[in-house]
């Protein structure tokens, strides 16, 4: 395959919308005038395949979403993809994203695969370098695996995040809740879902943060501000789509901004 040939990949389904989500933000943070300015991108959707990543780590199913992920990772690089990203945070707790990084290496396939958390990490170090204290939002298999906290603490940053019940709230209520959960109504997201993800904002707010990850790619569905009452809110999605530009065609990179 030539580099004319390459792709920006996408492992979608996990969930649905984040995959649209971080195919959406690699159009907006790409430099363009016209359609043909834009980057080839494939988006391999599979949610019927991929299991739910939180009752996974929770131990209620047993078998690991590493395995379906690996397979849309080959199937991804058959089509043509150079450089692939996987819109999941808690597809990145190690229980999982070892077992899919371990069966890509055994496989002798050449594959960049961006590390969302990694990269969120490296965009708080760049651009919020007076930022000491960090909050994270997530789900509650993304709670209870601890890598944010463990990551970010081996950066220097103070930890906050929510207790248990107001994180297990905020991931019942906010994101799965069969009414008004960002899961089944993200376009656009419920009052109902905004308000607790604001009320998990407050909570943070009142421990001293100064800046919070949405670390759930649907959380900023509900939270698209960049800002709030002067704490930054980093969206891991959007900084995704920067890194899969970065990596394939850097140039094409719009330069940061704060405001939206």
């Amino acid at each position: 395959m030539s580099v004319d040939d390459a792709k920006i990949g996408i492992v979608g389904g996990a969930g649905p919308y984040a995959g649209l989500d971080l195919a959406q933000k690699i159009l907006e943070q790409t430099i363009a005038e016209k359609d043909q300015d834009y980057l080839p991108t494939l988006l391999i959707s599979t949610p019927d395949k991929i299991e739910d990543r939180t009752r996974f780590l929770l131990g209620e199913i047993t078998s690991n979403p590493a395995h379906s992920i690996f397979r849309n990772l080959c199937d991804l690089k058959t089509l043509g993809a150079s450089v692939v990203g996987i819109p999941c945070n808690t597809a990145h707790a190690p229980a999982i994203k070892d077992v899919f990084l371990e069966k890509w290496k055994q496989s002798g396939k050449c594959l960049k695969i961006i590390d969302m958390i990694s990269e969120t990490i490296f965009f708080l170090q760049e651009n919020c370098p007076e930022v000491k204290t960090v909050g994270v939002l997530s789900t509650i298999g993304t709670w209870k695996a601890g890598f944010y906290p463990e990551l970010l603490s081996a950066s220097g940053y103070e930890i906050r995040t929510l207790n248990e019940a107001q994180q297990q709230h905020l991931h019942n209520e906010a994101l799965f809740n069969p009414e008004h959960g960002i899961k089944v109504q993200a376009h656009p997201v419920t009052e109902k879902a905004k308000k607790i993800l604001l009320e998990g904002i407050g909570i943070l707010e009142k421990q001293g943060v100064q800046a919070i990850i949405l670390g759930c790619t649907e959380i900023p569905l509900g939270l698209p501000e960049r800002k709030i009452s002067e704490i930054y809110l980093l969206d891991p999605g959007l900084i995704l789509a920067r890194a899969l530009i970065r990596e394939f065609k850097p140039e094409k990179l719009l330069p940061w901004t704060w405001e939206i």
